[in-house]
């Protein structure tokens, strides 16, 4: 049977495949120009952390690719579950993002429960920036090397401490595992930021501290820390000198620190995208090359599917420290 459609409705049919047709030419349109207003990235840390650090300048890197704002915030509290959960309630159209570091795939090994859905609400866009550990202590300490940091601790029991930016931080969880391979005996002293540890450690508030090198390089090079020892299985070229942990005894810690970017779930693809074709462009230029260098770390991209993986199976070793340390969820 031939039906044929009434004039008054082909040209209802015709107006609204149109209207279908112009309203995704338009959305098209619009993700294609992402960004087209300031982008706001929220920190969860104090200033001056190597988040804190590295982002923002990630952030000005984009800011002069894309030709708009890229801005940093820093929202710190709760182990980074308050700026978190800011972003998890935010627009999912891709001008507010997280930044964070492997301290995010701790969190499930930290808290009871989360205030947002650990595996739906924050989609991972890409992982940019890996930096070893650096065990450092004050430059004018008495430890010259790892070994003599493990003999005192042995000597004196319950006589040594740490510092981190708080429990349940990647310094933190790193350190605890250091002391179940090393037989390192230490307190952990938490402050409210991996700065104010610094600070702390430079003042002989605090003995030794662990934290990625974006955090501490400047104050090495400043020749206010001495580096001890750096995970990974080479040495930096910012300090050819400092022995990798397997080199200086300590064998089987490979803890790597990343820094990466999450957005709300319910982003638009395209613009997340976009995001990972920028941050790709960005840690492929010489300046973000150098200043990777510079700080011990590289600048490599993992993202997509590949981000999520990597940070499930964070959160699986991380599951073994926390047990082995029996640090209890709160």
């Amino acid at each position: 049977m031939n039906i044929q459609l009434k004039p008054s409705r082909r040209a209802a049919t015709v107006l609204c495949l149109l209207t279908i047709s112009c309203a995704g030419a338009f959305n098209a349109s619009a993700q294609a120009v992402y960004p087209e207003k300031l982008v706001k990235i929220v920190v969860p840390y104090p200033p001056g952390g190597a988040v804190d650090q590295v982002t923002r300048r990630v952030a000005q890197k984009l800011t002069e690719q894309t030709g708009q704002s890229f801005i940093v915030e820093n929202k710190a509290g709760g182990t980074g579950t308050i700026g978190a959960l800011q972003v998890a309630r935010s627009a999912p159209d891709g001008y507010t993002l997280m930044a964070n570091d492997t301290t995010y795939s701790i969190l499930p090994n930290v808290f009871k429960k989360l205030p947002w859905d650990y595996d739906q609400d924050l989609v991972p866009v890409a992982a940019f920036n890996f930096a070893p550990m650096a065990l450092v202590v004050a430059a004018d300490s008495n430890f010259k090397t790892v070994a003599d940091l493990v003999a005192y601790s042995k000597s004196n029991p319950g006589k040594l401490n740490y510092g981190t930016g708080g429990a349940g931080t990647t310094p933190h969880f790193s350190t605890e595992a250091l002391k179940s391979v090393s037989k390192l005996d230490a307190t952990h002293v938490p402050f409210k930021g991996a700065g104010e540890a610094t600070l702390a450690l430079m003042g002989h508030s605090i003995d030794f501290q662990i934290a990625s090198t974006p955090g501490v390089m400047g104050q090495v090079k400043g020749g206010k820390l001495r580096l001890l020892a750096i995970s990974g299985d080479k040495r930096l070229k910012a300090a050819p000198d400092t022995p990798t942990f397997d080199e200086a005894g300590i064998r089987g810690y490979g803890v790597i620190n990343f820094t990466g970017l999450w957005l709300p779930k319910g982003t638009p693809a395209a613009v997340v995208q976009r995001l990972q074709k920028e941050i790709g462009v960005a840690m492929a230029s010489v300046d973000i090359q150098k200043f990777a260098d510079d700080l011990g770390a590289v600048p490599k991209v993992v993202d997509g599917a590949a981000f999520a993986k990597m940070l499930a199976e964070n959160t699986q070793l991380w599951s073994k420290v926390a047990a082995s340390a029996q640090i209890d969820k709160q």
